[in-house]
């Protein structure tokens, strides 16, 4: 079969490799959709295990399944979590169950780039999702980044009458506009430097959108809130000075998310006065859990969250080169979707 096989950010080649063979308790999907997440982008983050197949916002069919598989048949359109916890840990006992160690083991296999991939047995019993008929394969790529968001948004607490700041309109920063007016925010204020991307976040539901090259993005907030600041900032973007912007939007008692990693050796300098007087409060969310996948596959199956209007660009697996380039370069793009067979 074909795989994209990522050796770096500026080599990505479409290669023969094995096909996976099932076990027992295991099946094989046949990939139809498979999106491409900012952290495919992010060569610091990779560099230490290529060569290796990415992608892990997948959806496809059903094609082999093992001899001990219930609940799932061959045909079956599935969207598959690359990451499944164990339950029974002390992390998962109390929720963490992104810190869990099988979360970090269990993987598909070898990827979501490639023509077939593996389901091992703990993803399929956990976190594979029946798609229903009524949404395509493209759409239920966005499980997996919608269920971050819906993570991240819980976590923080978020409340009815809030006022959200988002730093960052890619594509999650797009998920979180959508997601913090579902959850009731009373008004969302959204912050990029690529004009198009706030006429996205504006489609969404953003309130309120800044471009800080032209704007003061702490004025706007603080105008907007009759000098008080937001209930929670939302940090989507990997750098520095979008965490100093984070900062400084929020009021007295206000939540800063951190939703993206910042490349290694940089750090983020505050002041535990500051904290400590203002009772700032920081909450980082990596990934997603079996719960909030399942929350996301509602929220876009009922039409709540218009998953399809995120897709900005498809590309057949052969280009998938084209595909990375494109998601790290056009600025207009959104979310960037490598298609399988038809």
């Amino acid at each position: 079969m074909k795989a994209a096989i990522y050796y770096n950010q500026g080599d990505i080649r479409v290669e023969e490799v094995p096909t996976p063979e099932v076990g027992r308790d295991e099946v094989l999907v046949e990939m139809k959709a498979c999106g491409i997440c900012g952290s495919d982008l992010m060569d610091w983050y990779l560099k230490n295990r290529a060569p290796l197949v990415l992608g892990h916002e997948p959806s496809g069919v059903i094609v082999e399944k093992g001899e001990d598989v219930e609940g799932f048949d061959v045909g079956d359109r599935v969207f598959v979590h690359h990451h499944v916890a164990c339950l029974k840990c002390h992390y998962c006992q109390r929720g963490d169950f992104t810190l869990c160690e099988q979360f970090h083991r269990t993987r598909i296999v070898p990827g979501g780039f490639a023509e077939y991939f593996k389901v091992p047995a703990p993803n399929l019993k956990l976190d594979t999702l029946k798609i229903p008929e009524n949404l395509s394969f493209e759409e239920a790529t966005l499980i997996e980044p919608v269920g971050c968001c819906i993570r991240a948004l819980k976590k923080c607490g978020i409340r009815g009458g809030d006022v959200v700041a988002i730093i960052g309109a890619g594509a999650t920063g797009i998920i979180h506009t959508a997601l913090s007016k579902i959850f009731g925010a009373e008004k969302v204020i959204v912050s990029d430097l690529v004009e198009h991307r706030l006429e996205y976040a504006e489609k969404f539901g953003a309130d309120v959108v800044v471009n800080p090259r032209k704007t003061s993005l702490a004025n706007v907030i603080m105008a907007e809130t009759s000098g008080r600041g937001a209930d929670l900032a939302i940090v989507t973007a990997p750098n520095i000075e979008a965490y100093k912007a984070g900062i400084s939007a929020l009021r007295k008692g206000g939540k800063l998310c951190v939703f993206a990693p910042t490349n290694p050796g940089e750090f983020l300098e505050l002041s535990p006065k500051q904290l400590f007087f203002n009772e700032i409060q920081i909450v980082p969310s990596y990934s997603t859990s079996h719960i909030e996948t399942r929350e996301a596959l509602e929220l876009i199956r009922t039409g709540k969250l218009r998953a399809k209007d995120l897709i900005t660009h498809r590309f057949a697996l052969k280009e998938v080169a084209k595909a990375f380039k494109t998601a790290l370069e056009d600025k207009r793009s959104l979310k960037v979707v490598v298609l399988g067979k038809v």
